[in-house]
């Protein structure tokens, strides 16, 4: 079993070094919660779409992000939340938008 998975089997927040609750590979997990802002109130536990979050056995603790690959990417969780910073939404490479202004074009 792997070591993240035994640590949420047993009830453990697995932090990173950023000190967000993961549960798969930072690469592979879409939505980060910043455990030092989070405050339990689990709104964005109510508030998902597709369930990808559980409630943490820790009273006050961030929630488990448990299925992040099927994530829709809709931002709820982040409009919902209470504390500004304490969820991170990350979109895939392919689906961020990066605007570039008209006129720098015409220098080439």
């Amino acid at each position: 079993m792997k070591s993240s998975a035994k640590n949420i089997s047993e009830g453990r927040v697995n932090l990173n070094k950023a000190g967000c609750s993961t549960a798969e590979a930072p690469a592979a997990n879409p939505i980060v919660i910043y455990a030092a802002k989070c405050t339990g109130c689990n709104r964005c536990v109510n508030i998902c779409q597709v369930d990808l979050f559980l409630p943490n056995d820790v009273k006050g603790g961030p929630p488990l992000v448990m299925y992040p690959g099927e994530c829709w990417y809709c931002g709820c969780c982040v409009v919902e939340c209470p504390e500004e910073g304490a969820i991170e939404l990350r979109h895939p490479l392919m689906n961020r938008v990066y605007w570039v202004e008209k006129e720098s074009l015409r220098n080439y």
